[in-house]
């Protein structure tokens, strides 16, 4: 699906008003360029930006933007703060260090389900970014209804401002979506049955005691158990099964004929 200019139209993950990313005093316009790339990997579109220091529009951000450019084309600029965040419900302020203020503090993570719960209550949100050089002030903070801080090395917490975005976004994109954690990728097969690998050890195993493999037949039992395990371990698909197989006929000096 695209817009008027050809453009594809964003996924937001059903979303009608994904959060805001309002960027304060954003230095290079090549970070700006990267953190809308890294918003729209997750669904985010709505950029503000607030006394950007090179102006605006950016080349540099068009191109280091990769191709989201309808995060760039349709970015707000702003000259005072309060205005990037006037028509906001709520705003989530990032920062490695709370300064004291009271303030609920959440972990990306933890953020990700409460952004979900307010934005589907209708409410418009928002989260703020600092300059890259200082962070976020107290006055940001004073404004914002919670924190945000990443629980990284304590040592080294510094991040640039595309890695924060995506941290963010990524957050509030997985917690929308149901991807399991893992799953096994069979293209056009499927997996092995029990009655696939049974008459693979039975081919195995007769070709093994046929080649003398066996030398201490009071170990075979033992070693056809092991060998058994090692493939029952490897979650083989059908076709591995068959090639398995083929590969046995052929070191025999034969020709195999798969089965159905």
């Amino acid at each position: 699906m695209s817009d008027a200019r050809g453009s594809a139209i964003p996924e937001t993950g059903g979303i009608a008003n994904p959060p805001v990313i309002i960027l304060i005093e954003p230095q290079l316009g090549d970070n700006i360029g990267k953190a809308a790339r890294a918003m729209l990997n997750c669904g985010l579109v709505d950029l503000r930006l607030v006394r950007p220091r090179d102006g605006w529009p950016n080349e540099r951000a068009t191109a280091n933007a990769a191709g989201a450019d309808i995060v760039i084309d349709n970015a707000k600029v702003f000259e005072r703060d309060e205005d990037a965040v006037a028509d906001l419900n709520r705003v989530y302020v990032t920062t490695a260090r709370t300064r004291d203020a009271i303030k609920p503090v959440f972990t990306p993570k933890g953020l990700a389900p409460e952004l979900r719960s307010v934005v589907a209550k209708g409410e418009k949100v928002g989260v703020l970014f600092g300059p890259e050089r200082t962070g976020v002030r107290n006055e940001h903070i004073a404004m914002a209804d919670a924190v945000i801080t990443v629980p990284l090395n304590p040592g080294f917490t510094s991040l640039n401002l595309a890695q924060a975005v995506l941290l963010i976004g990524y957050e509030w994109w997985q917690a929308g979506v149901d991807v399991p954690d893992y799953q096994m990728l069979m293209n056009d097969t499927f997996p092995a049955t029990k009655e696939d690998l049974e008459r693979l050890f039975v081919h195995l195993e007769h070709e093994l005691y046929e080649s003398g493999f066996y030398r201490v037949e009071a170990k075979r039992p033992n070693m056809a158990r092991n060998i058994r395990n090692i493939f029952n371990r490897s979650n083989l698909t059908h076709q591995e099964v068959q090639t398995l197989r083929g590969m046995i006929v052929a070191m025999r000096g034969g020709k195999y004929k798969p089965e159905d």
